[in-house]
């Protein structure tokens, strides 16, 4: 393990809500699951700036990969999470991605990018740079998918990731994460977005 996949660890393992959904998703029964997106910059960052662990993590996202796309299968999934989670302080959102395209272009307004072939595909294809992680549990121990690197996380910068999602969503994400931590340096949508490790 590199110094700084423990170091994220470690910032990540602080929060409460992080190590709970790591502890019981196994429970749910799903393939190539992961806890991913806020739940862990942002708690990266909380840490970074001396803050809570949780402060202003909203929820906690957890993708699995089902060939089941069907929306009664994923929403067992959903309620057998909601009775699992339903003690933690921010929701638990679990998502099939291998239903993300069904519903993409209805949602964001422009055509989803091709099916994805798994959660590590998806995780690579989030808004900015700095999103784009995921934790799993793998024979016991923690299993990191870091595809972009630490760089932009540490460095507290929000940069474009080059993929399917819309210029306004990425603004509109960046500047939520501004007024909840200042710290941070965002990149305009015109960078060239090119993912750095």
């Amino acid at each position: 393990m590199s110094t700084d996949e423990q170091r994220f660890l470690d910032l990540v393992l602080a929060n409460p809500t992080v190590a709970a959904v790591l502890e019981r998703a196994p429970s749910l029964g799903v393939d190539d699951w992961w806890l991913t997106a806020g739940v862990l910059f942002q708690s990266v960052w909380n840490g970074l700036t001396g803050r809570d662990p949780a402060a202003g993590v909203r929820d906690a996202d957890l993708f699995y990969f089902d060939p089941d796309t069907s929306w009664a299968a994923e929403d067992a999934v959903i309620r057998r999470g909601a009775e699992l989670f339903a003690d933690l302080p921010v929701p638990v959102e679990i998502r099939n991605e291998a239903r993300v395209h069904l519903w993409y272009a209805d949602r964001f307004g422009v055509p989803s990018a091709a099916p994805f072939r798994d959660c590590r595909d998806a995780i690579d294809a989030f808004a900015a740079v700095c999103c784009s992680y995921g934790v799993t549990v793998d024979d016991g121990g923690l299993r990191v998918h870091a595809p972009y690197g630490y760089a932009d996380l540490f460095g507290m910068v929000v940069r474009p990731n080059p993929g399917p999602a819309p210029r306004d969503v990425y603004e509109g994400k960046a500047a939520r994460w501004l007024g909840e931590w200042p710290q941070l340096t965002v990149l305009p949508w015109e960078h060239d977005g090119a993912p750095r490790g």
